[in-house]
């Protein structure tokens, strides 16, 4: 077994708690500022993600290609409790840190018209929810990471509350009780660990070395993965997503799928896998086949819909399934893939999102029929919109291909890579590890088809044909302002396409030293020779 994939770089300099907290800086500034001046209001909120993108450049240049954690801030919190302040960073949680900061000024400069009502509170909401996402990603204290869980949740909650559509009561109690199911089973989980540790500590390192057995590691896995299978979101807890998305305003919805859903894949690679390695191996099998059906389902209901922004909803759930079926894979191509596929999909489908409220701003409709020959009115914007499509669709040459075929290249090869014992009777040959995971394969194969199949009729159907509605004859084309926050999607979704080791050599030290460090306790426990023992000693204690 390799080195723990967990030692860790002190810093010089508290870079990261700059990063996580500038937002909060600049929406306690923002109380200073009149309601009523709503242009400084935006200037500002504006100008302060900016400096947080920024500050995060900063980390890109000081991250090192090293095993471990980075830039680690420690600090005592409530000592007497054994809690702590402690944050750091490494592969898995680096790319996520760029595209928060990355999308927040993005959705702040595309709700410019938009929002019209309480900007001063809207703008605070969004650099908040950054600053409980940041957090949230660079925690290394089990406590202080739930407690940024948990910040999440309000903002989230008044950005589709007051700022939603017709329906946003009803999407806003639905995210609330999802989310809060989840988040308590958690913290039960979390309290279970504190206080297993001896002395009393939070710390992710010291819950590390916790011994725990078979049935606890099985327990607190259902704990943990339910509220992360929640936030992903994973069939068949997506329900909440579709309404999220559809009342939510542009700037929520390119935050939600961009950043928010990413917390629940990152929670299962930072927590899940490393704390209950042999659950995880359990539960393989059940979640990859869930990740398979949100695929296929996703698409499908996708395909269905008549509005545009519930089908790019319905495709968000079908594009997460994937990165849950390249986690479970467990190989370094499928985990690598995840991560890399966390990124295109925060920026492809924030991207959809974003052209999504082009229109709706336009016309005040997302009904797909209401549209038709929108190519011949404003031509740049369809240019951009057929750009994201392909990039939604996963074309050769942008970003979304580069993911989706390493998550398919890593599952296949830990399919093929499987032993395969051929004089096994017909039914356990079929439920064997080898041919489960081709299956999933497979069929996870026939997803990107059906993507395709939505995506492309839905973009001949809104950009080409005839101009049967008299009002798409006077659209305006995109607006400088506009230019302004989508092409800086299309130009990441081409250099990640052709250039994706830029990216990709920022996480491989990280991969392998994970991959190395725990693939050996999961494959073990999802082994068919494994299951077998412990079939036989049920067997045994029966009798």
């Amino acid at each position: 077994m390799s080195a723990s994939p967990f030692a860790e770089t002190m810093a010089s300099f508290p870079l990261l708690s700059l990063v996580t907290f500038l937002p909060v800086a600049g929406a306690l500034l923002l109380l200073l500022v009149p309601g009523t001046n709503e242009r400084a209001i935006r200037g500002t909120g504006l100008f302060i993600s900016l400096v947080a993108f920024i500050a995060s450049v900063f980390v890109w240049r000081r991250f090192a290609d090293v095993t471990g954690f980075q830039l680690v801030e420690r600090h005592a919190w409530i000592p007497s409790l054994g809690i702590g302040y402690t944050l750091g960073i490494d592969g898995i949680s680096f790319l996520l840190v760029m595209l928060t900061t990355f999308i927040t000024p993005i959705a702040l400069l595309s709700s410019t018209h938009a929002i019209e009502h309480r900007v001063k509170e809207f703008t605070i909401s969004v650099l908040l929810l950054e600053t409980a996402m940041l957090g949230a990603l660079v925690s290394l204290d089990l406590v202080l990471f739930y407690v940024f869980w948990e910040a999440m949740l309000i903002p989230m909650y008044l950005l589709i509350g007051v700022w939603g559509g017709k329906e946003r009561i009803y999407a806003t109690t639905k995210f609330f009780l999802y989310t809060m199911l989840g988040s308590v089973l958690m913290l039960v989980g979390v309290l279970y660990l504190y206080l297993r540790t001896n002395p009393a500590s939070a710390a992710f390192a010291d819950v590390l070395e916790i011994p725990l057995t078979r049935t606890e590691q099985l327990w607190l896995f259902a704990a943990f993965g339910l509220a992360f299978a929640i936030k992903v979101p994973l069939f068949p807890f997506h329900t909440w997503l579709p309404d999220a998305h559809t009342e939510a305003p542009t700037a929520g919805s390119v935050i939600l799928a961009g950043v928010l859903l990413k917390m629940g894949t990152y929670g299962f690679l930072r927590f899940a896998f490393p704390l209950f390695p042999e659950a995880v191996g359990v539960y393989s099998v059940p979640m990859m086949a869930l990740a398979v059906i949100g695929i296929i389902y996703g698409a499908m209901t996708a395909y269905a819909q008549t509005d545009v922004k519930k089908l790019v909803a319905y495709s968000s759930v079908s594009h997460m399934g994937y990165i849950v079926l390249g986690m479970f894979a467990l190989t370094k191509a499928g985990i690598e893939g995840a991560m890399l596929q966390m990124l295109n999909h925060g920026i492809s489908t924030g991207a959809l999102f974003l052209c999504v409220g082009v229109l709706y701003e336009r016309r005040h409709t997302r009904e797909i029929s209401e549209y038709g020959g929108l190519a011949k009115v404003v031509p740049v914007f369809a240019t951009i919109f057929m750009i994201v499509t392909f990039s939604s669709i996963g074309l050769p040459g942008t970003n979304g291909f580069v993911g989706e075929f390493l998550i398919l290249t890593g599952t296949f090869e830990e399919a093929l890579s499987s032993h395969l014992d051929a004089t096994l009777a017909w039914k356990d040959f079929l439920l064997s590890w080898r041919v489960v995971t081709t299956v999933f394969a497979t069929i996870a194969t026939l997803g990107v088809v059906l993507g395709a199949v939505y995506m492309l009729s839905m973009f001949r159907r809104v950009m080409f044909g005839e101009i049967k509605n008299p009002k798409n004859l006077t659209l305006k084309d995109l607006s400088p302002r506009e230019l302004l926050y989508l092409v800086p999607m299309v130009v990441l979704i081409f250099l990640i396409g052709f250039f994706p080791n830029v990216l990709l050599n920022k996480m491989h030290r990280s991969v392998d030293a994970f991959v190395d460090h725990y693939r050996p306790a999961i494959v073990k426990a999802r082994s068919p020779e494994t299951v077998a023992a412990r079939e036989g000693a049920r067997a045994v204690e029966a009798r």
